[in-house]
């Protein structure tokens, strides 16, 4: 399911897909379905490089890692080298991540900067982040389950961000609903402040 949407982003030009995998929250779950998570993201790690090599596609984690096993943080490092120079799209798994940790550390590393702009704090917000580059504003953000909450993710590059809201949980959302989701968006009418005739007429 994972590959088959990450497959058909790469083949619809995308040229970032962030994928939210275990937020900073998820800590408060049982254990033993925390350990069954990381499980599943050390295996996706490992079977997923290659793939991303083979499609020339770029792996970043994001998030925090002070909190994650030595194992999985060398399996992180791993396939972010090995995937370094791959030209094709960028794909970021957030992982014990939380935006408003990701604001809040950021604004701390900048109190004593006198005169920060945007482009300085998008800087350091990818520095916390462990963003290889910062990440661009998102354009669609897709939320499964039924749920309609943004749940601590992205919120500073959602500010313009198209939400697109499905029943179906994230196991079972495939290349079909990525597709519907996509002509969805093509049809919303984004106009970031300004009224339907100044789109037009840029």
């Amino acid at each position: 399911m994972v590959d088959a949407v990450v497959a058909a982003a790469a083949r619809r030009g995308i040229d970032t897909l962030t994928l939210y995998a275990f937020s900073s929250d998820n800590w408060n779950r049982p254990p033993a379905e925390v350990s069954a998570l990381f499980t599943l993201l050390r295996r996706h790690l490992l079977t997923q490089t290659q793939r991303c090599l083979e499609r020339s596609i770029r792996i970043n984690v994001i998030g925090r890692r002070d909190r994650l096993g030595a194992g999985l943080r060398q399996l992180i490092e791993r396939s972010e080298r090995a995937t370094a120079e791959c030209s094709g799209m960028h794909l970021r798994i957030a992982i014990d991540y939380s935006a408003q940790h990701s604001l809040l550390e950021t604004c701390r590393r900048l109190r004593l900067e006198p005169d920060v702009d945007k482009s300085r704090f998008v800087e350091r917000l990818a520095e916390v982040d462990h963003a290889v580059i910062p990440a661009p504003n998102v354009d669609l953000l897709i939320r499964t389950g039924g749920e309609k909450r943004l749940s601590d993710f992205l919120l500073w590059e959602c500010a313009y961000a198209e939400l697109h809201f499905v029943e179906s949980l994230w196991p079972d959302f495939g290349e079909p609903a990525f597709e519907e989701a996509l002509a969805e968006y093509a049809r919303r009418d984004r106009r970031f402040g300004r009224v339907t005739e100044q789109c037009r007429a840029s």
